[in-house]
């Protein structure tokens, strides 16, 4: 680099250096503010200790530290107060920037014990947010704002009758309404253009779900007011955890987020990505994630089948904790929730896995007194290896049951609710690959060894499987031939199961209890407190019935069919129904009440729907133009102990008696009122006719009316016949048990 001194003033051999000319140089080696200080991160939330320990508490951060990056050689300065104590913070210095963004990501909101939990964050985040004025250089006390009293976002549940709630979405207008069992829904709030697609409830029913362009918004509240609002710009679809604490978005379309087009609070990390995890309480973003590439498949000719995406794709444990996604064919990734860090910072490679599904509740094993949450999961035959089925538990990722199988095509995986089972529905192929049947792999989770009992009688094809809510019954659907998109469906038959009964109150092994050949059903929905089963034909032009079923049915010994004396269950068909067009059933949560639904989202022929009573009787049926959906408000889990619902269950008698009264004494009201309706229009009528008559004897007329003769004050001995007819326009009668 060359420098030109010629012009310079000069004096005494000596020239002055502020002249010369030093930005070249200066731009050079000049050493950034904010590259200098990238690799550095600042650690809050230590614990306190004295100076003697704090060689120790170095000790044992780093560990932590270490675990992401590589810490430099005395690269954490820990201050100390003029107390000899530390200060409960902490700089420190990695070996590159990398590192230093690795450790804010993936340590931050560590717990260190149980009173301290570890923040980590950017040095260089202090200058960024601090500029412009946005941190005072003298310190003021945050102001405490007034106590707010907030909606109680649980209010319907106080309702004095004892009804649900449901939302409808038709035309253009979302309302959420009562219902009044025969009478017309009562409508709550009903609003135009409430959604751009479609509603959705959370799954305790606290927040009615409404999807737009823009993102996604809850409501709730007596005033149905927005109480939270997450930005995502072509979100398609949502789903909450099971607890409701968490949600997640979904769009086909990457995210674009950039300086010039801000989104609210996504940052430049959400660019690209199609799912986004929320925390519902803070309505703040925990992480996002792409789209995974869905393998392809062949189909019998050897062309290409791309499989369709998996939803939802990131799947809840049940308390919430933990949220898991799989890379079919290769491995599963299990996060540990608030933090959304990879549990271990490893994924659980599964060769060739298939699918997965956790526990629906706490395991509670024999013998297990830790806590766990499980997921199963399948792999198919991969070589010379076998197909799996395995149960795994978190956070150990130990394999506690794995079960090989031979010559399957597909498997199933399906929880029973209160996690003491899970069947795995297995499609077995023949030798040929021409025939296919299936046999049910159940799995008594609670057991001691977890055994497994294979229910093989079954001689076709499985196309629907249903356990019974809170129950340890199930119901299937079988077909001769694999199902098809032709004009006439396949015939297919409805298979129930039940237990043996066992001394002491053991579920024994699962057997037959009946099937009903020859039908076209395809769908099963349980009531949600059990007992109670609609099996139904769905989504076709050539079949629309529904056949309502009691499983606990009071039979007369001399009564029962064969072999259901020796099994939990007594079969009784209650009445079966036809809903044309029908698309959707929907039991509302406490299993009085079921909805039929023809939805225009499927076709636009005779929407509407049809309201049943648990025993199968229709109450009342609605046609509506573009109607969408009907869908119940799910209730949370009751408060009630055990104890506490069986002394109800014991007095339900007593109870009924109340709830008849009310319901009579409502019947009775509404009788009145159409009595006094009708007694003030005769009342009218005859005052009329009074007025009348009086005015014709003044003009003293005789006319002719209603083929007699009203006579004037010259026909004496006249006499005057009223005759008064009720006619029934219509006549029902309800048998109650």
């Amino acid at each position: 680099m060359a420098h030109s001194y010629e012009n310079l003033p000069m004096e005494d051999d000596e020239f002055d250096e502020s002249q010369i000319d030093f930005t070249d140089i200066e731009e050079q080696y000049q050493v950034r503010l904010d590259e200098g200080l990238d690799a550095f991160v600042v650690i809050d939330g230590l614990p306190v200790v004295p100076d003697d320990s704090k060689a120790k508490l170095v000790k044992f951060i780093l560990r932590k530290l270490n675990s992401v990056g590589k810490v430099k050689d005395d690269g954490v300065h820990m201050p100390v107060n003029e107390e000899g104590k530390t200060e409960g913070y902490a700089f420190v210095e990695y070996n590159a920037p990398s590192e230093a963004i690795a450790a804010v990501k993936q340590l931050h909101l560590t717990p260190l014990d149980k009173r301290h939990v570890m923040q980590v964050n950017k040095l260089t985040d202090i200058d960024r947010y601090g500029r412009e004025g946005r941190i005072e250089e003298d310190y003021t006390p945050p102001k405490v704002e007034p106590f707010a009293q907030t909606e109680h976002l649980r209010s319907w549940l106080g309702d004095a009758e004892g009804r649900d709630q449901m939302v409808m979405f038709r035309g253009e207008k979302v309302g959420v309404f009562w219902n009044n069992k025969e009478e017309a829904p009562e409508p709550v709030v009903d609003r135009e253009n409430w959604t751009e697609s479609f509603v959705q409830w959370s799954p305790q029913g606290t927040f009615l779900t409404s999807i737009h362009s823009q993102g996604v918004q809850l409501w709730g509240g007596k005033a149905w007011s927005r109480q939270k609002r997450f930005s995502h710009p072509g979100v398609n679809l949502v789903d909450f955890s099971p607890n409701e604490k968490y949600v997640t978005t979904w769009s086909h379309r990457p995210l674009q987020v950039d300086e010039n087009h801000p989104v609210p609070l996504l940052s430049l990390e959400e660019d690209g990505k199609n799912y986004i995890i929320w925390d519902v309480a803070t309505g703040k973003p925990l992480r996002s994630f792409t789209t995974l590439d869905v393998p392809t498949s062949t189909d019998a000719e050897g062309n290409p089948v791309k499989k369709k995406m998996q939803w939802p794709t990131f799947k809840w444990s049940s308390d919430d904790k933990y949220v898991a996604r799989m890379t079919q064919g290769h491995s599963i990734s299990v996060y540990e929730l608030p933090r959304m860090n990879l549990l271990d910072k490893t994924t659980i490679k599964i060769e060739g896995v298939m699918d997965f599904e956790w526990a629906p509740a706490t395991p509670k094993r024999d013998g297990i007194k830790t806590y766990e949450q499980l997921f199963c999961y399948w792999t198919p035959e991969l070589g010379s290896n076998p197909a799996k089925v395995g149960l795994m538990t978190i956070p150990t990722k130990e394999v506690v049951r794995t079960r090989n199988l031979f010559n399957v095509s597909d498997a199933k995986l399906h929880w029973q609710s209160d996690a003491g089972y899970v069947c795995v529905k297995v499609d077995r192929h023949s030798k040929s690959k021409k025939s296919l049947a299936t046999n049910l792999e159940i799995f008594r989770v609670k057991e001691k060894g977890v055994p497994v009992e294979v229910v093989d009688s079954i001689k076709e094809t499985v196309i629907n499987f249903a356990w019974e809510p809170k129950g340890t019954r199930f119901v299937l659907i079988t077909t001769g031939e694999i199902p098809a998109q032709t004009a006439v469906p396949p015939k297919t038959a409805v298979s129930f199961f039940a237990p043996e009964k066992l001394k002491g109150g053991a579920v024994g092994n699962f057997h037959h209890i009946k099937t009903i050949d020859k039908k076209n059903s395809n769908a099963i929905y349980w009531s949600p407190k059990g007992r109670f089963v609609v099996v139904a034909s769905l989504q076709s032009q050539q079949s629309f019935e529904l056949d309502f079923w009691d499983l606990s049915f009071d039979k007369p010994k001399d009564e029962a069919e064969k072999g259901e004396k020796d099994l939990n269950a007594s079969l009784q068909l209650m009445a079966t129904a036809e809903h044309y067009g029908i698309t959707d059933i929907e039991w509302d949560p406490s299993g009085r009440y079921v909805a039929t639904v023809a939805s225009a989202f499927r076709h636009h022929m005779e929407n509407g729907y049809h309201m049943y009573d648990f025993k199968g009787n229709l109450l009342r049926e609605e046609s509506i133009d573009r109607f969408k959906q009907l869908v119940w408000r799910p209730r949370p889990p009751t408060l009630l102990s055990k104890e506490e619902q069986a002394e109800i269950r014991k007095n339900l008698r007593n109870y009924s008696k109340v709830f008849d009264e009310q319901d009579q004494a409502k019947k009775n009201t509404a009788d009145k009122a159409v009595i006094e309706a009708r007694r003030r229009l005769l009342q009218e009528w005859l005052a009329w006719r009074e007025s009348m008559v009086r005015m014709l004897e003044e003009e003293g007329a005789v006319i002719e009316l209603n083929g007699g003769k009203i006579p004037s004050e010259e026909d004496e001995g006249a006499e005057e016949i009223e005759e008064i007819v009720e006619e029934i326009i219509e006549e029902s009668e309800e048998v109650v048990p």
